[in-house]
This record gives C-alpha cells, structure tokens and sequence, in this order.
C-alpha cells in the first residue's frame, strides 16, 4: 500500500515506519519543516497545506496519524494543556479536510488514541463499549476521536487504536522510570491500586499492521495487553527484572506537590483495560506477561 505517516519521527513512529517498508509499502511522512526527500510532505498542523504540498496527498491507501504534543514532559501550564488538545484535536481535523479535497482520498484512516478516554475507573474492566470517563484527558480523547472519525466521510475504515502505557527503553512512561529504581529508590506510588493497562511496543507495533491488512476491524480498539497490572504488581516487576529494591514509597501528596494535575492524572489514577476487539479479531499478542516484556525491553 502507499501509506501516508504522521509523528514518524516519535517513539512508535520511528518504529513502525521500517517495519512497513520491510513488508513492501510505500511509505511517506508528513513533516513540519520543509521537505527535503521525495517521501516526505511538509504542513503546518492549523494552516493545513501549501497548494503544491495539497496536490501530492492524492492516492494514497492508508494513513497513520500518531502526531501529537507528549502528555508527559513539562508542567500541565494551560499552554501545555492547550499544545496537548490541539495537535491531537487541530491537527487531526486539519489533515481530514486535506484529504477530502483529494480525488482519490484513502480507504483506510488509522488513527491513535489513549485510554486515557476512560479516565479513571478504579477494577472496572474497561473494553471499547465501556462509556467515556472524565476529566481533561478523557475529554481530549473523545474530541480527537471525534475528529478522526469524520474521515469516514470520504469513505474511508476508521481505526483508533486507544495506547496504553508503551513500555519501550527509550521512551515513555518505562523510561521515565528506570533511573529511580536503578539507583534503588523506586517504589510504589500513591495506594499501589491504581491499574496500569501496558503494550510491549513490538506487540503495539504489531497491532497497527493488523489494523491496516484486518478488513473487518474498525472504530476503537483497545491497544494494551491482556493482562493489565496495580502498580504495586508493576513496581515489583520492574524492580525484580532489574534486581533493584522496589521499598521506597511516594505517597500521594508527594506526586500532587510535585507534579500537581499531571502527576495526579497520570500517576495516581488508572484504568482497567482489556482488547477485547483486537482478541475477537483473531489477535495474537507477542507479551501477555509484563516481566517477559520488561524483559524483552530492558535486554
């Protein structure tokens, strides 16, 4: 397939992008600066295109949208809140309109999401059925969904993969981790009951390909493993896997001094969460068990 890619250049992108090419697909990038390759289109995510950089979105089978402003580096400002909602929300409604004004618009429009759609649930098993939560995050997800699936306006099977926690060395939420606990200070956060709904990347990766070849799979689908964890049974996990202590507590206050909304938000609060539609589909994930994954990731 030709395949259009925003955010290619971040943590799953940067993945994802070899892996299509090495099955044969043509693969093109979106980018904010000027092009400088063949397979790269530039655009201004609010300004939308140039008329030049419009004409070369035509025939295209499939596009991977995963652009979008990190929810976990720097203080929740309300600019950081703002960059947060419209590179998802803007960005997403942009690129759909571009594609509209096509001839030949894509057949397949895949688009990333988070559970953080259901915002905090306590042992609720979430599956894609389950009501949309509340909170900032929850309304961000819902919006940005809500936007990409307009694309089924132009005919297109809409896809949202809703990303757990992507446990990858050299990005997310794992790497924000390591250092603590390999200097022996990691421990649980807040009560420890708090569920953490995780994805090996591979198997993340793995799932986006499925999206793309898997006709009958369409709307959201859930992106973490079967096996979501506490994060008390996570911490002692990840401490095991790298033979560190895991006996140093933070306590709840201690991550809303420091961290204020967005540590509470994504720190202390959690999510249950199954994929049933992918396992109905007939998917098969690689890592079903989080220290086999950690694993894998840490080497």
């Amino acid at each position: 397939m030709k395949i259009l890619v925003t955010g290619a250049s971040g943590l799953v992108g940067s993945e994802l992008v070899p892996t299509l090419k090495a099955k044969g697909h043509e693969v093109y990038k979106l980018s904010r600066k000027a092009a400088k390759n063949a397979d790269e289109i530039q655009w201004d995510a609010e300004k939308g295109f140039s008329e030049s950089e419009q004409a070369k979105l035509e025939n295209f089978d499939a596009v991977i949208y995963l652009a979008s402003e990190t929810v976990g580096e720097g203080s929740w400002t309300e600019e950081k809140k703002r960059k947060i909602k419209e590179s998802r929300v803007v960005g997403t409604r942009t690129l759909v309109d571009a594609l509209k004004k096509t001839q030949n618009p894509p057949k397949i429009f895949v688009s990333a999401s988070a559970i953080g759609f259901y915002g905090t649930r306590g042992n609720e098993v979430l599956i894609e059925d389950s009501k949309q939560g509340e909170g900032f995050l929850a309304d961000v997800c819902a919006a940005w969904e809500a936007e990409s699936n307009r694309a089924e306006g132009f005919g297109a099977r809409v896809v949202l993969p809703r990303i757990g926690i992507v446990l990858a060395k050299d990005g997310g939420a794992l790497k924000e981790m390591l250092m603590p606990f390999k200097l022996g200070v990691g421990g649980t956060i807040g009560s420890g009951e708090q569920y953490m709904s995780w994805i090996a990347l591979d198997d993340l990766i793995k799932s986006i390909h499925f999206a793309l070849e898997n006709k009958n799979l369409k709307g959201a689908v859930n992106a973490t493993a079967p096996n979501p964890v506490t994060n008390e049974e996570f911490t002692n996990t990840l401490g095991k896997v790298l033979h560190r202590p895991t006996i140093i507590p933070i306590p709840e206050f201690g991550i809303k001094l420091l961290f204020g909304e967005k540590g509470e938000t994504l720190l202390l609060e959690g999510a249950r969460v199954l994929p049933k539609r992918l396992q109905d589909a007939g998917f098969e994930f690689q890592f079903t068990d989080l220290t086999d994954a950690m694993r894998k990731v840490l080497n």
